[in-house]
This record gives structure tokens, C-alpha cells and sequence, in this order.
């Protein structure tokens, strides 16, 4: 039987990634849940299908590169670096540009995969709309915890 996973704010999503000590399926779901928009992504069946192999596997920061791609297209990441204990993440929309004049989205966790979600998540609320729209969002007819079944990888 399947999980309920509770629904975030890109907020409380981002305090939840910050308190939690490693990625796992779960963290992922909540994030994919929360954050993502093109997922799954009926025009791009490869790149879903490897995120959820990647996910199945284990390979977090691949994971969490592989939905920055799919997710942030305009996005790259600029810098990864590790200092004193943590990593850093910065996500970037011109990489080409100088440190001085780019403004990058940054985020920071122990763990490489959490701090690459951190940033990812970081700017999608950034990048989120101050207001509301009338209509309102299709939620998609696709399960993503019933595709991955989550309680086996438990």
C-alpha cells in the first residue's frame, strides 16, 4: 500500500529538505509532487523514464540533475563546490556571465543531492508567479508514487 504524502508549499518543501539528513524515494516524491510541473512529461517519455530509473537506482544527485533538465531548461548549474562540511549549489540562467553579474540561485545541505534539490526548489519559487491564475492547474492523471512503488524500495 502506498504511502499519503503530504503537500508542501515550495516553502515548507524547502525547511523539509533542509532538516532532512540524506535523499531517499520519498523526498524525491515530495519534491516531484511539490515542484515539478512537466512531470511526467507526455513530449519528453525518455528523460521521465530516467528519473524514475534514477530514482530506482539510488543515484540522488543524478536524479535531482536530471529534473533540473527537465524541469528548468533555461537553468544550469554554475558551481558545485564543498567547503567546511556542506555543498553548494548554484543554478544559473547565464553561465557565460561573470560571477559579479549573474544572479544565481544558491543552495546548501551535507549532502551533494539535497543541495542540488535545494537550489532547484529555490528557484521554482523564485520563478513562481506572485499571483494566482483564474483557472485552474490540470493535476496529472499519473500517479508518480504508484509508477515507482515507493514501498518496495522502502
Amino acid at each position: 500500500m502506498l504511502r499519503a504524502i503530504r503537500r508542501y508549499d515550495l516553502g515548507e518543501l524547502s525547511q523539509c529538505l533542509r532538516d532532512a539528513g540524506e535523499a531517499n524515494a520519498h523526498l524525491m516524491g515530495e519534491v516531484i509532487g511539490t515542484a515539478c510541473r512537466r512531470y511526467p512529461s507526455l513530449g519528453q517519455c525518455e528523460k521521465t523514464a530516467r528519473i524514475e530509473q534514477l530514482i530506482r537506482s539510488g543515484a540522488w544527485t543524478d536524479a535531482a540533475l536530471a529534473l533540473i533538465d527537465l524541469e528548468l531548461p533555461f537553468w544550469q548549474v554554475r558551481r558545485l563546490a564543498y567547503d567546511d562540511g556542506e555543498w553548494y549549489c548554484a543554478l544559473s540562467r547565464g553561465r557565460e556571465l561573470p560571477d559579479w553579474l549573474d544572479q544565481s540561485i544558491e543552495g546548501r545541505h551535507a549532502d551533494l543531492s539535497l543541495a542540488i534539490l535545494s537550489a532547484f526548489v529555490e528557484a521554482r519559487r523564485i520563478g513562481e508567479p506572485e499571483s494566482r491564475s483564474s483557472v485552474p492547474a490540470a493535476k496529472s492523471t499519473l500517479d508518480f508514487r504508484a509508477r515507482l512503488s515507493l514501498d518496495n524500495l522502502s
